[in-house]
Parts: C-alpha cells; structure tokens; sequence
C-alpha cells in the first residue's frame, strides 16, 4: 500500500507520525513518501523538502512567500500523479494541502483524504463545500465536525484528538521539581508569533511576579524558535527558565505548573491533559486580524472552551491582547480555578481520553482496501 502524506507544520507532524504507526500496525505492505517533520520521519518518512518551508500562518505572513509555495505546489501534484499512491493525505495545513490535493484530483482519481477538518464552525463556512470537489473522506479532531462535513458531501469520522494518546507526567515527577507557584509561559510554536507575543508576555510576566514575588516562570519550546525565545527574554526583567525542545522535563512542568500563559492553539489542549489551568492570549499582523475578525463567527477561539461548551478559559485576542488584563487574568485564575478543572475534564472526556489511540482509530479507515 502506497501512501503520499503531506504535513506542513509541527502539530500536523504529531498527527501523522501517530497514522503512520497506526498504518505500520494494521498494514505490513505499507510505504510512505510525501513531506513531513522529524516526526513523521523517524516512522519511515523521507521528506521530500523540509517541512518548516511550510510553517506559516496568516495572510499577511503568506504573501511574502507566495511564489515559492506555488511552486512547491505543483512539484508535489506533479510527484503524486508521476508515481499515484494508492491514497494521498493531506494533513492540515489547508492553504497549501487543498490546493495539492485540488491538483491531484483533477488529473485523477486518486483517493484523498483530508486529517484535521477546516474550522468552518469558526469562519469561512464555505470552504466545506469547496474542499468536497477534490477530498472524498475527512478525519475529523472534533466531535462536532463531522455532521459539518457530511452535509458538504465528504465521508468524515471522528477519530479523537491525539492530546489524548500523549503521555502525561505523574504527580511524582512533578513534585520532583520543587514547591512554589509555578507559571507556564508558552508564546507560540512559530517565530512569527513569538515576536508578536513577547514583550507583551513579558509586561504580563512582570507584572503577575510584583504580585507573586516567590514565583517561578518556566518557558518550554519547539525547534525552531529556542534561539529566538532566549534572545527576547533576555529583556524580561523577571528570570525565567527556558526549557530547549526535546526537554525531558517538559511533560513534568506542564503537570507541575499552577497556572499557564499560553498563545492560542492546541496547546490549550496539552495544557488541559496536564489538568493545567490557563489564560490564554493572542494576536495576528494587522491585516490578518482585521480581515479574520470580520469573518469570525464563533465568540471564543479556545479549543477548551469549545469543546466543553463552556467560557471558563479567559481569553485576550487582537486588540485585547494587553499585558495589564492578561496578569489580573492569571492572577484571578490562580485564586480560583475549579471551573477550569471541570471543563478541562469534559474536554479530555469528549475528546476520546480512555479510548483506542486516535493515530489507530484514523488508520482503520485508510488502511480498510
């Protein structure tokens, strides 16, 4: 069985190396070839190109690199019609995977399937009906995805998040990190967002230590952006810990830490796994923010709060990402966090915690002949 994967950043790399395990243990005939991160590398990968060359977000991130990505475009459509896979997955990353599978499927009819359903419940509700042209099947993160897909016309199953499936730390090994009042600091996954985020983290950072002197701030990172987190909190006027990627202590920090300021995405999920209460806070380039906030069409962007129809996860987005609310935040967060605690559980729940992994579960439905 030939498989094309394409994944074109750091969570869509978890995603698929998760499948491609799940697809060794169902399929022993199974080959992989496509892109994909150190991840989905170490399960049989070649990538094809680095899959950092993929890792922007946001329209006014794009723009600069717009020619370069159409042409990486079209050399993967053409490599999937020169050699057809049995099956092409496109993971994430939509702007540039649908345009791949969009190519594929003109000249084709080879079998796509799209990991990680378009967030139409959030904005661009349109873009279900468009992706139906060229993907026959969704695997689908959430719950309440798939009713959104079928309605467009695609098959899409549930098939878990993957938060569930990761390892989370024990008591034990957190407590082995000392005592005190930890706070988590996690400015994104993404240069672009780090140097959005920093000196705003920062203030918030300064100003949460003059009310909790005796704290400890603790950053864990992603490859890619280390370098750049130390050099901007050199100016923090608050020492923090900065844990490199690949940390061996990251899962006990995040079990360990009393509260979290993270920038939006699925890290709020890992943070809830840990049973980590949060405070989350993020902002776009300028164009990007005013164009997604005419579009948006949800009042939250917080996975947890989604999830577990609740608002107990305090947010600051766009123009609301300001240091001063953000610390009274976590400082209001840190004195009472039992709303979080519960929603965090329902989110764990409704996600598949306790279930067959997820990377199996997707597999399943590719690895059926």
């Amino acid at each position: 069985m030939k498989v094309f994967l394409i994944a074109g950043e750091a969570s869509g790399d978890k995603l698929g190396a998760a499948l491609m395990a799940g697809l060794k243990t169902l399929r022993s005939d199974v080959a992989f070839d496509g892109v994909g991160g150190p991840l989905m590398q170490a399960e049989g990968l070649e990538s094809r190109f680095p899959m950092e060359e993929l890792s922007v977000m946001g329209l006014a991130e794009i723009l600069p690199k717009y020619r370069a990505l159409k042409a990486r475009i079209k050399q993967m459509a053409d490599a999937i019609l020169a050699d057809p896979p049995d099956v092409l997955i496109t993971i994430d990353s939509p702007d540039f995977c649908l345009r791949v599978a969009r190519l594929v499927k003109a000249a084709s009819d080879i079998r796509t399937m799209h990991y990680v359903a378009p967030t139409v419940w959030a904005w661009r509700p349109k873009r279900a009906a468009k992706m139906a042209h060229h993907i026959d099947h969704v695997l689908a993160l959430f719950p309440f995805e798939p009713p959104l897909m079928q309605a467009a016309g695609m098959d899409c199953d549930f098939v878990g998040h993957p938060v569930v499936a990761e390892p989370i730390a024990s008591d034990a090994e957190a407590a082995a990190l000392g005592e005190g009042t930890v706070v988590l600091v996690l400015p994104g996954s993404r240069k672009g967002e780090v140097s959005r985020l920093a000196d705003r983290f920062g203030q918030a950072v300064s100003k949460i230590a003059a009310a909790l002197p005796d704290a400890e701030f603790v950053i864990p990172t992603t490859r890619g952006v280390y370098d750049l987190v130390q050099a901007r909190v050199a100016d923090w006027p608050v020492p923090v810990a900065v844990l490199p990627p690949g940390s061996a202590d990251k899962a006990a920090w995040f079990k360990r830490a009393d509260v979290a300021l993270a920038a939006s995405g699925t890290v709020s999920l890992e943070l809830a796994a840990s049973g980590t209460p949060m405070v989350i806070a993020y902002d776009m380039a300028w164009l990007s923010r005013i164009i997604i906030s005419r579009m948006l069409m949800v009042d939250t962007v917080t996975l947890v709060n989604l999830v577990s129809e609740t608002r107990a996860i305090p947010e600051f987005i766009g123009a609301d990402c300001a240091p001063g609310p953000i610390a009274d935040a976590v400082l209001d967060v840190l004195a009472d966090p039992q709303a979080q605690l519960q929603a965090m559980a329902v989110t764990m729940e409704r996600l598949g915690q306790g279930g067959e992994a997820p990377g199996l579960r997707a597999a399943r439905g590719i690895a059926a002949p």
